[in-house]
């Protein structure tokens, strides 16, 4: 039963009730997540891990108008919840339902929309400095993880917020897991906080030492989190002029609330740090929170059960699997990941080769530059990174790598739609802003076997090559095991037919084969943008009257607009048709009813030639 739950349709309820009731609001909210994400998928145990955590913040401040701010977002279904959407949460991450992450437009709880990280603090602080602007007495709180934390817009925002007047209560949420498991100096420091000597030794000295303690430094419940404060008065946060507390217990209501209502009486930058346990509440989760960071549908009393019958091989499989071909053959190969080891399927190449892998954190920008210094030095760095991730560093891609013609090669992985992530994930513009940059060349793989073939053509080159491929799985094609290597920069015709040919940039072109066959269309998979095999393209506006071009990208500043251009240059005057994703931010849904909407089916491929040249 959640009848505590089911009377909360605002935090204005939550707050009306008594704090004894907090408990068992946590569990019923905790058993309404596990619920709900078990029939949708979606975040799991992030989610868990901040159940108490999202209740004392609505309890203690007065939400909406003093404004919560949460990192990357994937945590905040309990939030959610409490703010009025529980009966929609079936639809999550569907066409038309709830958001995955925080969205303005979703609700006025929703303070700042999110979905990638360590923009938190930044945004908080501009709220608070806005309501003091304003001359309004309200309070900002940016949660971030421990995993954003490593990221250096965090701390821009710390080093910002330090030297400010204002309402502003930064909550590190320390779980001690990112998606993959955190690295770097930061996480290693945090560590010694919890468990080092110094704190063992002062630990022993606690009573003697409370005694005299300020105010300030009772806020924490048990004796062991008073000494973590007091004995550490110079954290890195308090150099960054914050008044540093805890670390506190992030799933004790009782240690939670009461120091939330203190903080909010101090003045100045507040910086509070909780821990708690990723998955808290169903030991499955607590056990694997790699396996429970992002599960599909599944039986919460059985938990995750291995398929049954064999998936087929994914994009992010293959590049896995040709990363660890390419370096047994060549020693020079190192692969470089901002903190996406199992998402970008580099766990393999980690276990073999442990020396020549580089998990440099949540922090794309360091890891363009990293990369490129490692070229400077005879290395052949290979960066694997999502779309939407490379667009955070895309001055170190331009300034660091291509203006220097360093030989980096970029395996892009969730191109183009990715379905239940939306928007924030949605990997609509790197065809357009790869394209514009000298000395990057940049590659569309059709199918599975063409992406390994592509990757040992790009890692074959002595500059800058990008190779962009979606999330899941293509048509099935096996990739073999050599290291063959395509013609650089050609294309291939696949279908021949009359009057009309569809160029096709990527893994649409099965779709467009099917559409080509009612249309008799000639078809060809382009494979490259840049270089584009212009005598091909030539051939191929000399022998058709009309042409279409094929996409899961913006068509703004696309790979037709690519096609466009070259036939401006050949001086050939012919009719285009841009089929792509449109001027608009897509939102979540299943990827097979997006394009179906999008016109980027073989239906809607076929209707809209259809449409442009009755026939």
């Amino acid at each position: 039963m959640n009848e505590l739950l089911e009377s909360i349709h605002s935090p204005a309820d939550l707050r009306r009730l008594s704090r004894s009731d907090l408990p068992r609001l946590a569990d019923e909210l905790r058993a309404c997540v596990l619920s709900n994400v078990s029939k949708t998928g979606g975040h799991l145990g992030s989610n868990l891990g901040t159940v108490e955590l999202t209740v004392a913040l609505h309890y203690v401040f007065n939400t909406p108008e003093d404004r919560i701010v949460w990192d990357v977002g994937h945590q905040t279904y309990p939030h959610k919840i409490l703010t009025g959407r529980r009966a929609r949460m079936p639809s999550l991450r569907q066409w038309g339902g709830l958001s995955g992450f925080p969205r303005r437009a979703e609700s006025e709880y929703d303070t700042f929309g999110v979905g990638h990280s360590s923009t938190s603090i930044s945004a908080a602080l501009g709220m608070a400095l806005a309501a003091r602007q304003k001359g309004e007495s309200r309070h900002a709180v940016a949660v971030i993880g421990d995993g954003a934390m490593t990221a250096g817009m965090a701390f821009e925002g710390l080093n910002n917020a330090g030297v400010e007047d204002c309402k502003l209560l930064v909550i590190l949420n320390d779980n001690d897991m990112s998606i993959s498991p955190p690295v770097g100096a930061l996480n290693r420091y945090l560590a010694q906080l919890m468990s080092g000597q110094f704190y063992s030794t002062a630990k022993s000295m606690g009573k003697n030492v409370l005694k005299n303690a300020p105010p300030l430094f009772e806020l924490a419940k048990r004796l062991e989190e008073h000494a973590k404060g007091l004995v550490v008065p110079a954290t890195l946060f308090e150099k960054f002029g914050f008044n540093y507390i805890g670390p506190i217990d992030g799933h004790d209501l009782e240690s939670l609330i009461p120091t939330l209502e203190n903080i909010k009486h101090l003045t100045g930058p507040q910086f509070l740090h909780v821990v708690t346990k990723k998955g808290h509440g169903y030991p499955l989760a607590e056990a694997d929170p790699v396996a429970y960071h992002g599960p599909g549908k599944f039986d919460p009393a059985v938990g995750l059960l291995p398929a049954t019958t064999p998936a087929k091989t994914t994009f992010t499989q293959v590049f896995g699997r040709w990363l660890c071909d390419m370096a047994e053959q060549d020693p020079r190969l190192v692969g470089i990941t901002p903190a996406m080891r199992e998402g970008s399927g580099m766990v393999e190449f980690h276990k073999r080769f442990p020396k020549r892998y580089f998990d440099v954190g949540i922090a794309e920008q360091h890891a363009v530059t990293f990369a490129a210094g490692m070229a400077c030095e005879g290395l052949k760095p290979v960066v694997a990174i999502y779309s939407t991730f490379l667009q955070r560093a895309y001055d170190q891609l331009i300034h660091d790598v291509a203006l220097q013609n360093l030989p980096v090669v970029f395996a892009i992985d969730r191109a183009g739609l990715v379905g239940a992530d939306g928007a924030t994930h949605a990997g609509a513009y790197d065809i357009a802003y790869l394209r514009c940059i000298p000395n990057m060349s940049l590659a569309c793989p059709a199918d599975e076997r063409e992406c390994r073939q592509l990757l040992s053509t790009a890692f074959a080159q002595n500059h800058p090559v990008a190779v962009r491929y979606p999330r899941g799985a293509g048509v099935g094609t096996v990739p073999g095991n050599d290291l063959d290597t395509l013609p650089f920069g050609k294309a291939e015709v696949r279908r021949t037919g009359q009057k009309i040919a569809i160029l096709v940039f990527g893994s649409l072109l099965a779709p467009a084969l099917v559409a080509a066959e009612q249309l008799n269309a000639t078809v060809v998979n382009m494979r490259w943008v840049k270089p584009m095999d212009t005598e091909l393209l030539a051939q191929m506006a000399g022998a058709h009257e009309q042409l279409v071009t094929v996409e899961d990208s913006c068509t703004m500043g696309g790979a037709g607009s690519a096609v466009a251009q070259a036939l401006q240059l050949l001086h050939m005057n012919h009719p285009v048709l841009h089929l792509g994703l449109p001027d608009a931010f897509i939102e979540h849904g299943d990827p097979a009813q997006l394009l179906a909407m999008l016109g980027l089916d073989a239906a809607g491929i076929e209707a809209s030639v259809r449409q442009r040249w009755p026939v």
